[in-house]
């Protein structure tokens, strides 16, 4: 039968079951009507069906479980400590306090309500104490020093007092220490290191009763706030209750939110979490949130309010009503209680799974590290092959993978999943190292950016003498061996190993495309031992001859990657500056400064605002019958660099995509114009299972009923597939010039390029509107299995072969 003792659910799931269900519910995945079977089930041991005991000629079916859970009483965040007994003179107390929540109904929190400490005021006045000189040092950038990086050059250290404000101490030097005498240690007082582009540091005074204390604090890089949480759909009755969670992350963490209401600031929303009580019809809508902090801002995705009907007479509010139909796709259901926010129960959305192998050669990545977000997961296999079992709630996969021999530059791969819970396979690539050079790390040097193949370098990274450091802050001036690995986008082979998907916050917190003209990654280490080095500031000069296009010479600027959360942080901006002789020609150059404390990806890139989206669906055959489309086939999307008039050449690319097929097929995010059609072009592949599908053919002769998209605007996409000009090349492969449709002209208003605020009229557009296609290749009727799978590799066994 069907087994799903409690025990068992909480070894697999841990902390996902909360430690005193109430009730337990049973359902069998994808069954919609009652099976009339007979399943024993309670909270304390879990489900059990046996086969003998159902009707004769049925057996037990499939079933998944949730648990209905007490909402768990938690304390709130400390308040602010309260004024001192004393205004003056001697020690005295004061007193914080924090709240249960919830104080009904349940039982009460373990630990106290408030929290008192001893507190100096200020000398009273005609009675000064004698001030003993104290010592201090800090060590900003790690736990202790010597140890810990260093920052150099930091704004002054403040200490909090007794009256509003703060009272420089001190700054500190090249190696992060500082003195300052004068002050006397006190239990109340804590220290705060602060500088430019880091979050404040805060430490205890710690003594040792002879006078001197010492205070070891920490600072952490900025980094922008990124989305962990978005508020989900929900369906409600008018009357009832609904509750909106969402939660963001960064350094430091942020603490204000806003709340919008089909776009309209919600006044007196502050919180995380937005709750509305007796919900009216015109309260339906989209919700979405906005978290700041110091170092920015980011939105969340936007949630659907559905709200039915007029209350019945008598009804009365709560929060658990309808269940979302946009769920009844999923084998498992999402739920509330008592409006609160992290109670939910769900499942993993599906399982992303694969194989990780170098760009050059195609040597697999063995035993290679996987990372989702900042936690790690997993390793790839002999083979390269890895699974990835997607996270509850997730909306944008941000996965690293780490080659622990240090021969392959470590990945960031934003990869597409499916949402309603199917196994996608995904083929990642990573560059190699470039073998390191030998620097005299007393003299000055440069290194070019982008010089293989004959082609001239994009810039170069030039470095002072002096530059390298070793973790303490010391400057180290022996050999350096130095490893800087390009991505030239001249070279459209490398789109497919590069990290990320290019996307930056920008101010008002919306996820942004960014457009590259190459990205670097650089190693630093000492000669003789191995050890990693830092650098900075170094300077980063792009060559303008690269840009042709007048006005990303005034928006280029200098990005490194947040491998937590896939997005690119602005790390400088590129200026206009001296001019160089070389060959004979002056070159211009942009100019911009970087520091380099931390193993990180970096960009030369611009914003791009001219985006549309692109309809693609994927067919089981070329008969193209509308129930026969694939869902799963990941259709990824390069954005070409545009014809000459615009950026450089015409065969490197900018910028990639990808996206998976629903039942409704995919819509791609890609750049347009609508002056020129041919001035931005993309090239665009399908894989299902790691095998390539086929695109429709473009020659001899152009049928638009195949292709899809009916004329005349299919010559104005000028499609041609890859083998057009050259019948020995593949099939696999489309290439189209993104056209702005014409608002105006009816013949461009039916996809399937749609503007970039038409996103929702491209995910509905109908199978009969215009799109195009891709298609599986029939080699044989009973050919099904186009599973990579080898028998000797146990890494590539999955659940169908076992």
């Amino acid at each position: 039968g069907d087994h799903e003792s409690l025990a068992a659910i909480r070894l697999r799931f841990g902390h996902r079951v909360c430690a005193r269900p109430l009730a337990l519910e049973a359902r069998s995945p994808g069954q919609q009507v009652h099976l009339g079977q007979v399943v024993h089930a309670s909270p304390e041991r879990g489900l059990r069906c046996l086969h003998r005991e159902q009707p004769p000629g049925t057996t037990c079916a499939n079933y998944h479980v949730r648990f209905l859970c007490p909402l768990e009483p938690t304390w709130t965040e400390w308040g602010a400590w309260g004024p001192c007994s004393r205004s003056c003179g001697g020690s005295g107390t004061r007193v914080r306090r924090r709240s249960c929540k919830p104080a009904k109904r349940n039982p009460p929190c373990p630990g106290r309500a408030t929290e008192g400490q001893k507190c100096h005021p200020s000398p009273c006045p005609g009675n000064p104490p004698a001030v003993p000189e104290c010592t201090w040092r800090a060590t900003p950038g790690g736990s202790w020093w010597p140890a810990a990086p260093t920052l150099a050059g930091s704004r002054p250290l403040s200490q909090p007092v007794s009256h509003p404000g703060r009272v420089l101490v001190a700054s500190s030097d090249a190696q992060g220490r500082f003195t300052a005498t004068g002050l006397c240690p006190d239990p109340s007082a804590n220290l705060s290191a602060h500088r430019d582009g880091f979050a404040p540091g805060l430490s205890p005074i710690v003594t040792n009763g002879s006078g001197v204390a010492v205070a070891h604090l920490k600072l952490r890089r900025l980094e922008k706030p990124y989305m962990v949480l978005h508020p989900t759909a929900k369906v409600r009755e008018a009357g009832q209750d609904v509750t909106f969670c969402c939660q963001a992350s960064g350094v430091p963490e942020p603490q204000n939110y806003s709340w919008y209401h089909n776009g309209t600031l919600l006044e007196g929303t502050a919180q995380s979490q937005l709750e509305l009580r007796g919900l009216a019809q015109e309260q339906a809508g989209t919700y979405h949130c906005r978290a700041t902090s110091e170092a920015g801002a980011i939105l969340s995705e936007p949630a659907q309010l559905t709200v039915l009907g007029e209350p019945p007479p008598g009804a009365a509010g709560g929060e658990m009503g309808i269940m979302n139909p946009g769920d009844s796709n999923r084998s498992c259901l999402l739920f509330m209680l008592h409006g609160r926010c992290g109670f939910e129960v769900c499942c993993s959305p599906g399982n992303l799974w694969g194989r990780v192998t170098a760009a050059d050669t195609g040597e697999p990545l063995r035993f290679g590290l996987i990372f989702l977000g900042g936690r790690k997961v997993g390793f790839t296999g002999y083979q390269g092959s890895f699974t990835i079992e997607v996270p509850p709630d997730t909306r944008r996969l941000v996965t690293r993978f780490v080659d622990g021999q240090q021969r392959l530059v470590d990945a960031v791969k934003v990869l597409p999943f499916d949402p309603r819970g199917g196994a996608v396979y995904q083929e990642v690539k990573m560059m190699r190292k470039k073998e390191p050079v030998e620097l005299d790390g007393g003299q000055s040097n440069s290194i070019p950016l982008g010089e293989a193949g004959g082609r001239e370098p994009v810039g170069e990274l030039v470095l002072p003498a002096g530059v390298f450091l070793r973790p303490s802050g010391e400057v180290f001036n022996g050999t350096v061996k130095a490893s800087v690995t390009f991505v030239d986008p001249r070279d459209v082979g490398t789109a497919s190993a590069a990290s990320s998907d290019l996307s930056f916050a920008n101010a008002r917190g919306e996820i942004v495309p960014l457009r590259t003209y190459g990205m670097f990654a650089v190693d630093f280490r000492e000669g003789d031992s191995g050890r990693e080095l830092q650098a900075g500031p170094v300077q980063v000069r792009m060559d303008a001859g690269q840009v042709r296009m007048p006005e990303h010479l005034h928006k280029m600027k200098l990005w490194s990657l947040n491998p937590e959360s896939g997005l690119w942080e602005e790390e400088g901006v590129l200026r206009p500056a001296g001019r160089k002789r070389k060959r004979r020609e002056e070159r211009t150059f942009l100019v911009g400064n970087l520091e380099i404390r931390e193993r990180r990806l970096f960009n030369l890139d611009v914003p791009e605002d001219r985006r549309c989206f692109v309809k693609v669906r994927a067919y089981s055959n070329e008969k193209f019958n509308p129930y026969e489309q694939l869902e799963g086939v990941v259709i990824s999307l390069i954005n070409l660099e545009p014809q000459p008039g615009f950026p450089s050449n015409p065969r490197a690319w900018g910028r990639f995509d990808s996206v998976v097929t629903g039942p409704n097929g995919a819509c791609l995010p890609a750049f347009c114009d609508a002056r020129r059609p041919d001035a931005y072009t993309a090239l665009v592949t399908a894989t299902l299972g790691g095998e390539e599908l086929e695109a429709v053919a473009s020659s001899p002769k152009l049928n638009p009923n195949a292709v899809g998209v009916a004329q005349p605007y299919l010559g104005k996409l000028g499609y041609r597939r890859s083998d057009h000009e050259d019948a020995a090349l593949k099939k696999t492969a489309f290439q189209i010039n993104v056209a702005k449709p014409d608002p105006n002209n009816v013949d461009e208003n039916n996809g399937p390029v749609y503007s970039y605020r038409s996103l929702r009229e491209c995910e509905e557009a109908p199978v009969s509107a215009n799109h195009l296609r891709f298609y599986r290749v029939e080699v044989d009727k009973y050919e099904y299995n186009v599973v990579p799978f080898k028998e000797s590799d146990v890494t590539t066994w999955t659940g169908d072969y076992l």
